[in-house]
C-alpha cells in the first residue's frame, strides 16, 4: 500500500473546483452576443438601455456567484445539455468567471454611457463586449479566459 499523505516539502494542492461543461459558456456567449447586438441595433432607446441593464445583471451574477448560477447557465442545463452527449472533459470555472467580470466592466461603462447621454462611449463599450462574446460564440475563443490565464502566469510564485 502506498502512503498518500503529503510530505513536508510538497507544495499545498490548490482547492478543488468543480468542473463545468465547456459548452455552457459558449452557449451563454451566443445568447450574450444576440443581446449585445440588439443593444447596438436599437440604441439609443429605453429598450436598448433596459436590455443592457439586464445583461449587466447577468454578468454581475456570473462574476460574483459563478457562471454556473447565471440564467444562461440555467437555460443550458435545462434545455440544451439534455440533448447533448456528456462532455469529454470539464473545465475550471475560474477563467469564465473572470471573463464575466471583464464583461461586467464593459457593460457598466456601456450602461453609464447610454444613461448619461454619452452614447458613443456606451456603444463603443458594448461593441467591445460584443466582439469578445462573438469570439467565444463563433470561434470558441474566450478572450477573458485567456486574460485570466495570462495574469496567472505573470503572478510571482511563492
Amino acid at each position: 500500500m502506498t502512503d498518500t499523505r503529503p510530505t513536508r516539502n510538497a507544495p499545498p494542492s490548490p482547492a478543488p473546483t468543480a468542473g463545468i461543461d465547456p459548452r455552457g459558456p459558449r452557449v451563454a456567449a451566443t445568447i450574450t452576443s444576440v443581446v449585445l447586438a440588439l443593444v447596438l441595433l436599437t440604441a439609443p432607446s429605453a429598450f436598448a438601455t433596459t436590455l443592457l441593464a439586464l445583461q449587466t445583471v447577468v454578468f454581475a451574477v456570473g462574476a460574483t456567484a459563478g457562471v454556473q448560477r447565471t440564467p444562461y447557465a440555467w437555460f443550458f442545463r435545462r434545455v440544451v445539455r439534455p440533448r447533448l452527449d456528456p462532455p469529454a472533459e470539464t473545465e475550471d470555472p475560474r477563467p469564465p468567471r473572470f471573463a464575466q467580470t471583464v464583461g461586467l466592466a464593459f457593460a457598466v461603462v456601456g450602461l453609464v454611457g447610454l444613461l448619461s447621454g454619452v452614447t458613443a462611449l456606451g456603444l463603443v463599450a458594448v461593441g467591445l463586449a460584443l466582439v469578445a462574446a462573438l469570439l467565444n460564440a463563433v470561434f470558441d475563443y474566450c478572450l477573458g479566459c485567456e486574460m485570466y490565464l495570462l495574469l496567472k502566469r505573470l503572478q510571482p510564485t511563492t
